[in-house]
């Protein structure tokens, strides 16, 4: 029972603690853009030439 008595003002200064930093992203606008970094990953990079090599046996293997 005493660790009741410990445990419950540490989860309450705990919750505060999240509460604060959760208040404070909002209010310095880190939840402003959220379509951005999702959409960032869609664009196509330019295609990687094969190297050299691998081309012509390539080119040779086929009839």
């Amino acid at each position: 029972m005493s660790a009741i008595y410990l445990m419950l003002p540490v989860s309450l200064l705990l919750a505060g603690i999240f509460l604060i930093a959760y208040w404070w992203s909002v209010r310095s606008g880190q939840f402003e853009d959220t379509t951005t970094p999702a959409l960032r990953i869609l664009p196509d990079e330019p295609p990687v030439s094969p190297p050299a090599s691998q081309s012509d046996s390539h080119n040779q293997n086929t009839p």
